[in-house]
């Protein structure tokens, strides 16, 4: 489990969409991460990745979670020399979307929580 006090810290980070890259096998991750999964080395370089990317799989979520609007489009989309990372395309319909579309990467509202309305931010890519 993460502490609090590295998780607030890592927040810039994840705005500016830094993560880590291994030194051995030139895997990237976004978070970084403290061993690779794929080599098992525990050496990273910072890595910026850009805001763009390729629709690699996607899915439509008919019955979303509690919180959640639904339907919407559920991808893995890869990043332009990065990793792979799961997020909601933006205002697109199961029809607009394909494997092997290009997107640009955004931070937006998620979703709120609770009676209070704490909102969520996140990832979510636009088909571009």
């Amino acid at each position: 489990m993460m502490q609090p006090q590295k998780y607030w810290r890592e927040i810039p980070a994840r705005y500016r969409l830094e993560g880590g890259r291994c030194k051995k096998c030139r895997k990237a991750f976004l978070p970084s991460r403290l061993v690779c999964d794929a080599c098992g080395s525990r050496e990273f370089e910072k890595a910026r990745f850009t805001g763009t990317g390729t629709v690699h799989s996607f899915t439509m979520i008919h019955t979303p979670p509690s919180g959640y609007s639904g339907p919407y489009v559920l991808a893995i989309v890869e990043l332009d020399g990065g990793p792979k990372l799961t997020m909601q395309i933006a205002d697109c319909g199961a029809d607009e979307a394909k494997i092997g579309d290009k997107v640009r990467v955004e931070f937006r509202k998620l979703t709120q929580v609770g009676d209070a309305g704490v909102l969520c931010y996140g990832y979510k890519a636009v088909l571009v």
